[in-house]
């Protein structure tokens, strides 16, 4: 049996849509918005996460049309709260679809703008972030996540292994080397005990463990 087969069998199992998580990504492609979400099997694994630490209040650089945030806000409490970065109008006006049509729009606040600009306005004190968005800023995208995390809370990055460009010493694209500076910063930052799990195009995973 091979990947393929695999996947499926987890997909089915485990990472099972429901009609709206299913119209988000038919809205992804009937918008023409770039097919960078994750799959459901990742959701499902940032959702594991997320509820792991008991998480009450999560932050998501790169909302898109709103799929990983519906998988994210479904893990907090009622009461929780998913804070969303998004810098592409369109794709934030998605997003709100989206998050209605799940049901999560009571926990969801979008913000629009520059992640970085967004990011430094922001109070420490979330117990998950996840970075899903542009590849070369993403250092600056670790400083920002480690410093509004709590300790104990998840830092999850997706894209940590970039269709395998990670891995390749003559890969030298900004992008690649925006990859490794996030994996290397967390691979050595004695606050974070952290690893990549190989699902999709790889998580990178930790735990902040102190300030």
């Amino acid at each position: 049996m091979g990947h393929k087969e695999t996947d499926a069998y987890i997909r089915t199992l485990f990472a099972a849509e429901d009609d709206a998580l299913r119209r988000a990504r038919q809205r992804h492609e009937s918008e023409n918005l770039p097919a960078i979400h994750i799959s459901a099997d990742e959701g499902q694994l940032l959702a594991v996460l997320v509820r792991a630490v008991g998480a009450r209040s999560a932050l998501e650089i790169g909302t898109l049309g709103g799929y990983s945030g519906v998988w994210i806000a479904r893990a907090l409490p009622d009461a929780g709260r998913l804070t969303t970065i998004e810098r592409d109008a369109r794709h934030a006006e998605v997003a709100r679809r989206t998050f209605a049509e799940a049901g999560v729009a009571h926990k969801v606040e979008l913000l629009e703008g520059e992640a970085l600009e967004v990011l430094a306005g922001l109070t420490p004190g979330f117990d998950a972030v996840f970075v899903d968005a542009d590849k070369e800023p993403l250092a600056s995208y670790y400083h920002e996540s480690m410093r509004l995390l709590k300790v104990g809370g998840v830092l999850l990055c997706d894209n940590a292994l970039l269709d395998g460009r990670a891995a390749d010493p003559s890969d030298t694209g900004a992008d690649v080397r925006g990859v490794r500076a996030f994996n290397r910063l967390a691979a050595e930052d004695h606050r974070l005990a952290a690893t990549i799990i190989p699902v999709r195009d790889g998580l990178l995973a930790g735990i902040k463990l102190a300030a």
